[in-house]
């Protein structure tokens, strides 16, 4: 069992347009830091780090307002524009890191996880975790569409080498430690969940029920979901790759060998082959996947051409510490 000091515990929320929310949220991790404290289980310089991913509502003057009334307990950062929600959870550990902390707990600012799951969070860090991945229960919150294709997601990543926890989403504990080694990574398209699977620290799990959300709606669409599943794919598998390889062996074999029987018909029989039907369904089907391949091909060569370019993964406009 590893012997760890009392944590310095750092909760960073990623916030987009979630001014009917962020205020209770907030104060309700509030209340959880408080009895956290009173259990002796984090010291009382624990904090809150809000990350504004260029809201257009009034979230960030709210987030002033949470600064300026709890003493520094409240802090966060402000966006120039929206990056997205993986940037900005980047942008809340490589800052929690600066500012300093043991542990790091990233939560979403509808609050529908569980926030007092977090103590069981630092009870598994204590033991010597240096992640610790929270799990829901089930999905019974979600819409048939949304539950379908989360499984999808999960299903499709693990078939392709990702190995993610089933119904993980990005409410984790991970440690200084961890940070530490997330800095040595570079790339600018990161996809978190993979990368806390990949570097093989010592994990633990914690399941917890989902709540109905408190206010506003879910700013995750499909388009945003179907983004971060092919920034999955791409990161972290190869294997779409093979996939287009060996689809292209058996078309070029399957070609080659109705060439050869054309030309057996025409030296033998005399005649062309019937079935100019069949040949325009066949032109047709292999024009799709030839399309599908190098829609696969197209993205590895997309994300080459944003990580060599190298432009920052977000941008500051202000900084409350």
């Amino acid at each position: 069992m590893v012997e760890r000091v009392l944590p310095k515990l750092a909760i960073i929320i990623p916030c987009y347009n979630e001014e009917l929310c962020i205020k209770n949220t907030v104060n309700q991790l509030l209340v959880v830091l408080d009895d956290l404290v009173s259990k002796n289980k984090i010291t009382n310089e624990s904090y809150i780090y809000l990350v504004d991913d260029g809201s257009s509502d009034s979230t960030w003057s709210i987030i002033e307002e949470l600064h300026n009334a709890n003493n520094g307990r409240v802090k966060g950062t402000k966006f120039i524009r929206n990056f997205g929600n993986q940037k900005a959870i980047m942008a809340g550990l490589e800052s929690v890191r600066e500012i300093g902390c043991d542990c790091v707990v990233s939560i979403d600012a509808d609050l529908q996880q569980d926030e007092w799951a977090i103590e069981r969070f630092i009870d598994e860090y204590m033991k010597g975790s240096d992640i610790v991945l929270g799990i829901r229960n089930d999905r019974k919150t979600d819409s048939f569409f949304k539950k379908t294709t989360a499984v999808m997601f999960y299903k499709t990543m693990n078939l392709l080498g990702a190995n993610i926890p089933m119904n993980h989403s990005d409410y984790r504990l991970v440690s200084k430690r961890t940070l530490d080694i997330l800095e040595l990574y570079p790339e600018k398209l990161f996809f978190l969940r993979g990368f806390f699977h990949e570097i093989g620290l010592p994990t633990a799990y914690v399941k917890f029920d989902v709540k109905q959300r408190f206010a506003g709606t879910s700013k995750f669409n499909f388009s945003s979901l179907m983004a971060l599943a092919l920034n999955g794919i791409t990161s972290y598998s190869i294997i779409p790759l093979r996939f287009v390889a060996v689809l292209g062996f058996f078309m070029a074999l399957f070609g080659f060998i109705v060439g050869l029987e054309t030309v057996y018909e025409k030296l033998v029989f005399h005649n062309s082959p019937n079935g100019w039907a069949t040949t325009i369904i066949l032109m047709c089907a292999f024009g799709g996947i030839q399309l599908f391949c190098l829609g696969i091909i197209g993205e590895y060569v997309g994300q080459l051409y944003r990580e060599v370019k190298s432009r920052p993964r977000y941008i500051k406009d202000v900084e409350l510490r």
